[in-house]
């Protein structure tokens, strides 16, 4: 039985179209494929893991043997936003797609919300979130309104000038918003999207908080923390989950930050799961076509593996995925209805082939059972695949 587990979510690399991706629009879209094409992606670590042994990845060679256990998951939930993908990856099934707003929210909501945040709000339309302040940061300064907007995933955005609405008012109203978005209108995220700068040189900075949903069921946080074991949340884990099942979170920066968190976390003694959030991949560089930024992103993480293995005890385990694609390279700029890779690394791990898995779910599934747990949550073992008789 497993006491450490580490679960990280390298946000939105996914690793080619699943078949319905057409339905999504996101028909061609292949994240990995397109960030190889980058001078700056360097993934040696990534690559003797056995990333490119995964099945259906033909744009790097593998190697002959293997260092993890891989393979790659189709997403069974509705969707292909970060909430639901990360809902899945702990067995929990979204059959319902959250609601999206292509043409703005409704005008008796905005009104009501204007009314009990006492703003005006400006935009109200699906925008690109750096086109929107560099559009619209100006007139929000000016003015004192928010910049409510929206995207193709199930998302109500705040902007506003940190200088203008401080921080803890920001997040006040996005609590507000959050409060309201329930029913038919109950989006995944709210998001606080704060930023600074003058007219023609504004900037989002990292100071973003998301809202979510508090599951619709039961999760494998909420099993590992009633079996009195750690959960430990790592990036934006607490906000996906509205702190649900866990029992420590830290909020990070961004990647490198959270790269350090992590490390720290695997040189002190826990028992249970750490669970990480890496967004710079997805907030940084999917969403804005930047195919040098997300490689050299990748890079990044593929030096510090050699730092992060190296602090692994004997009986640890961690498993590399996404929660959905973010193909930087397509004309899009919203999220991708891709395969995610799973790679399971530890001293005790065969490196077998786990070929094409039907849900996420079966990420979650294998964690509760290499902690000895039992539940009726969705998903399928693989412990006995990848660990064989021993745990």
């Amino acid at each position: 039985m497993n006491k450490r587990i580490f679960l990280i979510v390298l946000d939105s690399f996914g690793v080619g179209e699943l078949p319905d991706a057409a339905v999504f629009g996101d028909e061609g879209s292949n994240t990995l494929r397109t960030i190889i094409s980058s001078p700056k992606f360097q993934a040696r670590n990534l690559r003797n893991l056995g990333l490119f042994n995964i099945d259906g990845i033909d744009c790097g060679p593998g190697v002959s043997a293997p260092l993890a256990a891989y393979g790659k998951c189709a997403e069974a939930s509705a969707s292909k936003d970060s909430t639901t993908g990360h809902w899945e990856l702990c067995s929990l099934i979204s059959e319902t797609p959250m609601p999206t707003f292509p043409d703005g929210f409704p005008a008796d909501v905005l009104a009501e919300f204007e009314r009990r945040v006492g703003r005006k709000t400006i935009v109200n339309k699906p925008y690109s979130g750096t086109a929107v302040i560099a559009d619209y940061g100006e007139q929000s300064v000016r003015d004192g309104s928010l910049i409510v907007y929206t995207s193709a995933d199930s998302v109500f955005q705040i902007a506003a000038h940190e200088e203008v609405v401080p921080l803890p008012e920001l997040y006040q109203i996005c609590e507000t918003a959050r409060d309201m978005m329930t029913g038919p209108l109950a989006v995944g995220r709210v998001i606080a999207r704060p930023f600074v700068g003058t007219p023609g040189h504004y900037t989002r900075t990292t100071n973003r908080r998301d809202f979510s949903l508090t599951p619709s069921g039961r999760t494998l946080l909420d099993e590992l923390k009633a079996a009195g074991k750690d959960v430990i949340g790592i990036g934006k884990i607490n906000d996906l989950f509205n702190g649900a099942g866990l029992t420590e979170s830290v909020h990070t920066d961004g990647n490198t930050h959270g790269l350090a968190v992590t490390l720290e976390t695997a040189k002190r003694d826990f028992d249970g799961l750490c669970f990480v959030n890496l967004v710079d991949f997805d907030t940084l560089y999917g969403h804005r076509n930047d195919i040098d930024g997300y490689a050299a992103a990748v890079a990044e993480f593929d030096r510090w593996w050699d730092t992060f293995a190296a602090a692994l005890r004997p009986d640890d385990l961690v498993i590399l995925t996404a929660d959905h694609g973010c193909d930087p390279g397509t004309p899009s700029t919203d999220h991708s209805r891709e395969y995610i890779p799973m790679l399971w690394y530890g001293s005790g791990v065969r490196p077998v082939n786990l070929h094409t898995r039907p849900t996420y779910a079966d990420i979650g599934k294998t964690i509760e059972d290499c902690f000895g747990l039992h539940s009726d949550l969705a998903g399928t073992s693989l412990k006995e695949l990848i660990l064989g008789g021993s745990s």
